[in-house]
């Protein structure tokens, strides 16, 4: 499973053999079963994980609701960037909506590896480059888009989306009641 993680990394830029076994030396796999909080609000993050097979929801409590603002699926990272840069708590919680597997890094181990292979800087300023992205592009739908826009856009571009995570969070997602996401499906399917 950890050649899932050098394969992601062999994209962003080629490995040597010795770079390659440094990082599977450091590789923790963690089986995270489904409903298994990986980070509470108000805690301070230690970890990030790499998502080899499964999701991970992040969310909000918002007077008592939970508002979805994200789902990190297979070769996605999942990091509360504040929270751990910054050693503050977090505001979100992350949580494991099916069982998945994860690989769990520490500052520790990025530091070491930092230390032995300079370039994994590089690496690592790369993929939170392709993080930031992601970010400020999910925040811009919110800004440009409708519901309906939000939800056309993730049933195409994360299809398998929909056989991971129940309807509700979907709905909050994208920023409707569930009620409301089931007239945007019903308005869909009429036009199809």
């Amino acid at each position: 499973m950890h050649q899932k993680l050098l394969n992601y990394f062999q994209r962003i830029m080629p490995l040597t053999q010795e770079e390659a076994d440094a990082i599977a030396a450091t590789i923790h796999i963690e089986h995270v079963k489904k409903g298994t909080i990986l980070l509470h609000e108000g805690d301070i993050s230690a970890e990030a994980y790499f998502v080899l097979e499964g999701c991970i929801r992040q969310y909000y409590l918002i007077d008592g609701s939970e508002k979805t603002s994200n789902f990190f699926t297979d070769e996605q990272w999942v990091v509360s960037i504040k929270s751990l840069n910054e050693q503050v708590p977090a505001a979100h919680f992350l949580d494991a909506c099916v069982d998945s597997y994860v690989i769990v890094g520490n500052r520790d181990k990025e530091e070491g590896l930092y230390r032995q292979f300079p370039k994994f800087e590089t690496i690592s300023r790369k993929i939170m480059e392709r993080v930031f992205a992601e970010q400020q592009e999910i925040l811009a739908t919110y800004l440009t888009e409708t519901p309906e826009q939000r939800y056309l856009r993730l049933m195409a571009a994360r299809p398998n989306l929909f056989q991971l995570v129940p309807q509700y969070q979907i709905a909050s997602y994208v920023g409707v009641k569930p009620e409301s996401l089931s007239r945007i499906r019903k308005r869909i399917l009429q036009k199809h």
